[in-house]
């Protein structure tokens, strides 16, 4: 279900759809979304959703990403 509402939620971001599959292929289709769900949660302090989901894809490309630590931040934000 979260990767059926981040296609949702996408394009209302401005993320492009090539940058979606992008992500997807990289991270896997549940880290992809989780990603989005990060992002949506920042959405006023990122200024592009887009541009940061590549940056975050490159990291993944490089097998040099976690979504761990979003995941931990949104968690400490909560608290």
């Amino acid at each position: 279900q979260l990767v059926q509402t981040a296609e949702v939620v996408r394009p209302m971001m401005g993320i492009s759809p090539s940058a979606w599959e992008d992500a997807k292929m990289a991270m896997g289709s549940e880290q992809a979304a989780v990603v989005i769900a990060f992002l949506l949660e920042r959405f006023n302090e990122i200024k592009s959703p887009g541009g940061y989901l590549r940056k975050l894809t490159q990291h993944a490309e490089m097998k040099e990403f976690s979504c761990g630590p979003m995941i931990m931040a949104l968690v400490r934000k909560a608290a």
